[in-house]
Parts: structure tokens; C-alpha cells; sequence
């Protein structure tokens, strides 16, 4: 429902959001769409705040007229325990992306996993998932493993920095029986990449500002795809290695245009055209090369 003065009021909730796309991805749409629509970005780092502070930011948020939020890095798990309510995906992979104030509750979705999945299908649509290795169980990891297991993945190995998150996300998926992914340590990723069919990196090692890779490029072979849910650059240090290697390769524009989508459906009751905020990306963000 509009807010205050049938205004959407929306915003972003992170750390290193500066140079997020978002702001303009979604007002551009509503200008299509007719509606009076104002997106702001609340950056964790200029306010000298941490992911533990979501909540009380969620509030305030609330308190000052907003019709939802998206929340991301580093804030997608620690938001949850915040709200009134999940929907279902949200509360299987624990993670939220989006949240909607409805009638003075907190709703969290999320639509991670449905905007990597247009992306999976529209840049690498033949691609072999029979063994896959992802990077990251943060928030955006837990989807996007509960997506590709959707997808019917043969084998999914889960690897983070630490250990044990890894493994939470592996036994939360399971429990909704996900019984194909698995948990490992970064010190195995030569042994599970050596045959794996693809790499998806799902941490923000490669974002704006988090510039690096997420692993050594000699882990990479010809015959593999990889695939990066970063899109700010679309083409990170990753994907250079790989193309370079001769790998088939997916960077995350098509990701954050789809899913900001089903968010801004979310937000306002209004269906957005996800194909033209997906092309629009690719003419004013620079293309794949931005």
C-alpha cells in the first residue's frame, strides 16, 4: 500500500552500498509505472553502525512512513530475528532480502533465489548441474543453494570461511529435504572443484568495494561454467580469469534486475515489467562490461 502522501517511500539497508544500481533500477521503473516512488539507500558504514543493528533501523524505518525495505550484505541473516513474520522461502533458507511493513507488522521474503534462477536460465540455460560448488552461506549463498537444488543439482558442496555457517545452511536445507547439498572446508575447494561441473560465487569478494578474488584462478578449468552473483562491476576479477581460462561465465546483472522486481511487486501491489528493468540495466549500467 502507498505510504504517507500515496508516496512509496522504500530503501537498502548495508555496508559498501554507495554505488548500488537499486536506487535507479526501481525509480525508473515506477516512473514507467506512474507512481510517486522514492528509494534511499541506508549505508551501515556512513552511519557508523553494524549488521547487529538492523533492527532497530527496520523500526525506525517503519516509524518514519516506509512501505519495505531490501536488505543486504551484511545484513540479510541478522535482520531476521527483527521480524513479525517470514514467507516461506525466507524462512527455510533464514535470510531476507526484502521486507514489506503491512499494517504495522514486518514481512520478510526473499527473492534472491528467483532472481538468480532467470539469470541461471537465461545466461547459462544448457549448462550441466550435476556437481556444483558454491562459495558463501551468508544470505544471498542460502538462496541461491536452495534455487539450485530446486533446479535439480545432483550435488551441491557448500564451502565459507567459516565452517560451521556452512554447515547450518547445509542441515536447514536438508531438514526441508534438500538431502543433496553438503558442507566442506575452503582448504578441500581444489579436491571438490577438480570435478566440478560449475562454480558459483555467492560472497562479496569482487563487489564494490570488496575488490579480490574469492579464490586462487588456478582452481579454474576450461570445462567448467562460473557464475557470480556480483554485479557491481559485471565483470569482476573472477569472471575475467575465467573467461580468460575459457570458461563459460554469468555475471549478476539479471539477478538484482528480476529480483528487484518481485521486491518492488511486494512493496507496492504493482506488477513491474521485469524484462524492461532487466534491458534497462544493460543500456544505462554499461552492459556486460560495466
Amino acid at each position: 500500500m502507498p505510504g504517507r502522501r500515496g508516496r512509496y517511500v522504500v530503501g537498502l539497508i548495508g555496508s559498501g552500498i554507495g554505488s548500488s544500481l537499486s536506487p535507479e533500477l526501481h525509480e525508473r521503473e515506477a516512473d514507467e509505472l506512474g507512481l510517486r516512488y522514492i528509494y534511499q539507500l541506508i549505508d551501515l558504514g556512513e552511519l557508523g553502525l553494524a549488521a547487529d543493528d538492523v533492527g532497530a533501523l527496520v523500526a525506525q524505518a517503519g516509524q518514519l512512513g516506509f512501505c519495505g525495505l531490501n536488505i543486504t550484505y551484511p545484513c540479510k541473516q541478522a535482520v531476521v530475528a527483527h521480524l513479525d513474520d517470514l514467507s516461506g522461502d525466507a524462512a527455510i533458507v533464514g535470510a531476507v532480502n526484502t521486507v514489506v511493513f503491512d499494517g504495522g507488522r514486518t514481512v520478510g521474503y526473499n527473492t534472491d533465489g528467483l532472481g538468480f534462477l532467470e539469470g541461471f536460465r537465461r545466461g547459462l540455460p544448457d549448462a550441466v548441474i550435476g556437481d556444483i560448488v558454491l562459495l558463501g552461506a551468508g544470505g544471498a549463498g542460502a538462496a541461491v543453494s536452495l534455487a539450485m537444488l530446486r533446479m535439480g543439482v545432483g550435488r551441491l558442496t557448500l564451502i565459507d570461511v567459516d565452517r560451521q555457517r556452512a554447515a547450518r545452511i547445509a542441515a536447514r536445507l536438508a531438514g526441508h529435504g534438500h538431502s543433496r547439498i553438503v558442507a566442506s572446508t575452503v582448504d578441500e575447494l581444489p579436491d571438490v572443484l577438480r570435478t566440478a561441473d560449475g562454480l558459483i560465487n555467492a560472497t562479496p569478494v569482487g563487489m564494490t568495494p570488496h575488490h579480490g578474488m574469492p579464490l586462487s584462478p588456478d582452481l579454474l578449468r576450461p570445462d567448467m561454467w562460473v557464475a557470480d552473483i556480483v554485479y557491481r562491476p559485471s565483470e569482476t576479477e573472477l569472471l575475467q580469469h575465467a573467461r580468460a581460462r575459457g570458461c563459460r561465465t554469468l555475471n549478476g546483472m539479471a539477478m538484482v534486475a528480476f529480483q528487484a522486481a518481485e521486491s518492488m511487486r511486494l512493496f507496492t501491489g504493482h506488477v513491474p515489467d521485469s524484462e524492461r528493468m532487466y534491458r534497462a540495466l544493460f543500456t544505462w549500467a554499461g552492459g556486460p562490461d560495466a
